[in-house]
């Protein structure tokens, strides 16, 4: 069966998990969010987050990398659909790198929120 097309559900996370390694070692900002995450994780775990706190900033790491995750794939098939320089390809590597921008400003402030009390509060 062709691989793009495998109908096998462990064939599934296989191809995943294919993915985030490649992307883990051809993406450099992949690899930036990787350790931004495991900061964040090390953080928390000193931080004595609450069950609320770790499920908001869970979802904060895991959008962030499936978003960086999605813009490399779009630029993939962008330049796949057009090796050659054209407007609108880059319009469309802009706005998905700008989605990514707009997440990881807003995780930014959601861990700024969640941790500053904490450490003002170790602080003082």
């Amino acid at each position: 069966m062709n691989r793009m097309k495998s109908n096998n559900f462990l064939n599934s996370f296989k191809f995943a998990f294919e993915g985030v390694i490649f992307a883990s070692k051809s993406e450099r900002n992949f690899r930036f969010h990787l350790l931004a995450a495991i900061a964040v994780i090390l953080a928390g775990t000193f931080s004595h987050l609450s069950t609320v706190e770790w499920i908001i900033l869970i979802l904060c790491i895991s959008g962030m990398l499936s978003l960086e995750l999605v813009n490399s794939a779009l630029e993939r098939v962008v330049d796949l659909a057009s090796p050659e320089i054209h407007v609108l390809a880059k319009l469309a590597k802009d706005m998905s790198a700008a989605a990514v921008l707009v997440f990881a400003c807003a995780s930014a402030i959601i861990g700024i929120l969640i941790f500053l009390p904490k450490w003002m509060e170790i602080i003082n």
